[in-house]
């Protein structure tokens, strides 16, 4: 194919091998701790190291991160057992949850919906970029009905976070 450009790499959260580590270190800790504790109060059978085990197993499933990727026009988040996409260049709505945890929501115009921790957008630049340029399309179309203010909030937290990284890094802060 002469003539065309390849397609880049999509965009990734870059803490999130080090969560996945930090899960499975905290996870296998945990499992060998119960096993001692259990093995020298000398009360250890296999039926409750099997107990431990699925525990353990349990544990790992709670601490284990959503791994975030996003590109051209699209936002995806990956848990164990489902999988969320949408358009970004196409979104009707974003509405933060500030609950037990903040949470993100958006809605494109085929329905389908997505959440995520503005926390990973605030960490990750050029997740955030991907996601800005395609809510920029969304709203040069005329398709995002509900959200800006948000959107502006978040805006203005990641532009803040930024800066005060420049300045740490650059030794005036």
């Amino acid at each position: 194919m002469q003539g065309s450009r390849p397609r880049p790499s999509p965009t990734g959260d870059r803490h999130w091998r080090a969560d996945v580590r930090f899960a499975t270190g905290c996870t296998l800790t945990f499992l060998v701790m119960t096993l001692l504790v259990d093995w020298d109060a000398e009360t250890l059978t296999p039926l409750r190291a099997l107990l431990w085990l699925a525990l353990t197993a349990l544990l790992f499933v709670i601490l284990l991160p959503e791994r975030v990727t996003a590109g051209s026009g699209w936002l995806m988040v990956r848990g164990l057992v489902r999988r969320q996409a949408v358009r970004t260049d196409a979104l009707v709505a974003v509405r933060q949850h500030d609950d037990v945890s903040a949470r993100l929501t958006l809605r494109d115009t085929d329905g389908s919906r997505l959440e995520l921790d503005p926390r990973i957008l605030v960490a990750n630049p050029l997740l955030w970029h991907e996601l800005d340029t395609g809510v920029r399309r969304s709203h040069e179309r005329g398709t995002l009905r509900e959200g800006t203010d948000v959107l502006e909030r978040l805006r203005r937290q990641i532009d803040d976070a930024t800066a005060l990284a420049v300045l740490r890094a650059s030794g005036i802060s």
